[in-house]
């Protein structure tokens, strides 16, 4: 498959299929071609590929297994949850095969990584990204390690565990090691399926265009707006990047404004919103009980301030005791969600007193995912300091040859 790549700040290109970065600094996507988009919208999305095509880039082909169980998850009304005048749709991501949208992009790595004849994975996450991962490494018997934090709570070990990886504690800092990662996984053969590598970005671009077709069943109705909890800025990228494209497809005349929502305690892209910036300064960050989403140095986050703003949408922050109430409403409603999904619904008053959105406006509210389970079994971990990292694959299995 094509695996040109072009940067969404400076405009440049590289065909080289480990560069994830651009010498700017800021993260690749895949270089999309409106021009190869259907001209219409599918009449059903089974899965995320049936959603691909309207991305314009040429996917994998997906391995057998799990992957080609990702995406094509419902949209719901839910008018129990309309806020402020706000109609409320739901879509549930919590349905993919691991819980949680992380699945979408994952099985566009693992299919890419295949296609390319690669045999080893990895990924920097404690959450519901490393336990996608491991089980797409496991159905497809791939090589996995998941490096996580050195004080990881047990019960997330539990769920990433049960899949079998390579777990490698990591003493030090943890934000660094995402791009540490990188590095040594070039070196040593070894796709990092990090936040917003252009793999992970292209595969959960398909919420975004699996939301719109559904919602408009065609007939070029749309939400005025989607809201999205942000971490690293990777999903917010993927939207972005969907509706640029089927904007420039023609499939829609406007794009829907773009609102995406942090945990208050944790919230760097919001403050730089809020302040005008262009770009995001790292934050101190707090404790949240949406500790997913609490990332303090966000490495797509200038990429998804710029779209906020290129949408008139909107970046903002909601604190724990707004986010443990609109958990209750969603789960008054039937919805089980994780609290970082909470966070859609208890963002849409701030959206409205800022004036973003308005009484009459419908709007998609993306719940990310369902969180994690612990199922109690023992499992095996490795520790490292993160200066050590350059020798983790030193005697990894398979690395001979790699």
């Amino acid at each position: 498959m094509p695996v040109n790549r072009t940067c969404w700040n400076c405009g440049a290109r590289t065909d080289d299929d480990h560069r994830v970065r651009c010498d700017c600094g800021e993260p690749l996507w895949l270089a999309t071609d409106p021009e190869a988009v259907p001209g219409e919208w599918p009449a059903s999305i089974e899965s995320m590929w049936d959603a691909l095509p309207l991305l314009g880039v040429e996917a994998p082909t997906p391995p057998p297994g799990v992957s080609t169980a990702a995406g094509g998850t419902p949209l719901v009304r839910a008018d129990s949850l309309d806020t402020e005048g706000v109609a409320v749709h739901v879509k549930l991501e919590g349905l993919n095969p691991t819980g949680s949208f992380k699945d979408r992009g994952t099985a566009f790595g693992v299919a890419a990584a295949l296609e390319a004849g690669e045999t080893r994975i990895g990924t920097v996450s404690h959450g519901n990204m490393a336990e996608s991962v491991a089980a797409h490494a496991a159905a497809t018997g791939m090589d996995c390690t998941v490096l996580v934090p050195a004080d990881i709570a047990d019960s997330r070990l539990a769920a990433i565990g049960r899949y079998d990886p390579r777990l490698v504690r990591v003493d030090g800092d943890y934000g660094r090691l995402y791009y540490d990662a990188l590095e040594v996984g070039r070196e040593a053969g070894v796709r990092f399926l990090n936040s917003d590598v252009p793999w992970r970005v292209a595969g959960q671009a398909t919420t975004a265009i699996e939301t719109l077709a559904q919602f408009g069943r065609g007939e070029g109705e749309f939400p005025d707006a989607l809201v999205i909890p942000v971490s690293s800025g990777g999903h917010a990228s993927a939207t972005w990047q969907a509706v640029r494209t089927l904007t420039a497809a023609g499939l829609l005349d406007e794009p829907p404004k773009l609102c995406f929502v942090q945990a208050a305690a944790c919230a760097p892209i919001a403050e730089a919103f809020a302040r005008g910036d262009d770009t995001v300064t790292p934050a101190e960050g707090g404790e949240t009980i949406a500790y997913s989403i609490a990332n303090a140095d966000p490495p797509s986050g200038n990429r998804a301030l710029a779209a906020a703003r290129a949408t008139d949408g909107a970046v903002v922050g909601v604190d724990d005791d707004a986010i443990k109430r609109a958990g209750e409403q969603f789960a008054g409603a039937g919805l089980a969600v994780e609290p970082s999904s909470a966070t859609t619904l208890a963002a849409i008053e701030r959206l409205r007193s800022d004036g973003v959105l308005d009484a009459g406006d419908e709007v998609a509210l993306v719940a990310t995912g369902r969180g994690f389970g612990d199922d109690g079994v023992a499992v095996e971990t490795e520790r490292i300091d993160r200066s050590a990292l350059g020798t983790l694959f030193d005697a990894a299995p398979g690395a001979e040859g790699a």
